[in-house]
C-alpha cells in the first residue's frame, strides 16, 4: 500500500473494558506521525488517513504511538477502500439484518490448520466462513452471547489478531476512503 492510497485503521478492543483511546488524541497522533487526511468514524476506533510511506508500517507506529500515550496495547489493522468493498463483495450470507452481518479483519491470514480448526468448530446458531485474511460473520441474536469471541477467533486462527465490524460500518468506511 503506497503513501498516496488512503487506508483506515482498524483499532482492536479500543473504548470498551477499560482502553479508552479518545478519538480526537489517535487523529493528533496520526497527524504527529506524518498522516495526512487524517479522520476517524465512530468511537469504535476507526482511523482513515494517508499514510506516510508503508502502511503497514505506519500501523506499527501507530500501535507504539497509542501505547505510549494511551496506555493501550492494540492492534491496528490496515486496509484500502478496495479492500473493503471485496470483503463486502465476497460476503457469502443474507443481508437481512447487517447490524449482525460482520467481518472479522484478521492481520495475515491463517495457515491451513488453523482454517481447518476455525471451519471444524461448531459456532451454532452463528456461521463463521474463512476468506483468506477475513472472517465472514453471520449472527443470529447479537454478539453479547455469541460463541463467537475475540479469545476464541484469536485461539482457532493460531494467535493472529483481528477486529470486527459490522456491515453497515465497513460500507460507510469504504465511502469515506473513497472520498479521500
Amino acid at each position: 500500500m503506497a503513501s498516496s492510497t488512503p487506508v483506515v485503521y482498524l483499532l482492536r478492543a479500543v473504548n470498551v473494558g477499560g482502553n479508552k483511546v479518545p478519538m480526537a488524541e489517535l487523529r493528533e497522533l496520526a497527524s504527529d506521525l506524518g498522516a495526512d487526511a487524517v479522520s476517524s468514524y465512530v468511537n469504535s476506533g476507526n482511523l482513515l488517513c494517508v499514510p506516510p510511506g508503508d502502511a503497514a508500517a505506519f500501523g506499527t507506529e501507530l500501535e507504539a504511538g497509542i501505547a505510549d500515550r494511551m496506555g493501550v496495547t492494540t492492534d491496528a489493522i490496515a486496509r484500502t477502500g478496495p479492500q473493503l468493498r471485496a470483503a463486502l463483495d465476497a460476503y457469502p450470507y443474507d443481508l437481512e439484518v447487517p447490524k449482525l452481518r460482520h467481518v472479522w479483519f484478521l492481520a495475515s491470514a491463517p495457515d491451513a490448520d488453523a482454517v481447518r480448526t476455525l471451519e471444524a468448530f461448531d459456532f451454532a446458531p452463528e456461521q463463521v466462513t474463512v476468506d483468506g485474511d477475513l472472517l465472514h460473520i453471520r449472527y443470529e441474536d447479537g454478539v453479547a452471547r455469541s460463541k463467537v469471541t475475540a479469545p476464541r477467533l484469536l485461539k482457532l486462527t493460531g494467535g493472529i489478531p483481528g477486529t470486527g465490524r459490522n456491515l453497515r460500518t465497513v460500507e460507510t468506511l469504504a465511502e469515506r476512503l473513497q472520498a479521500i
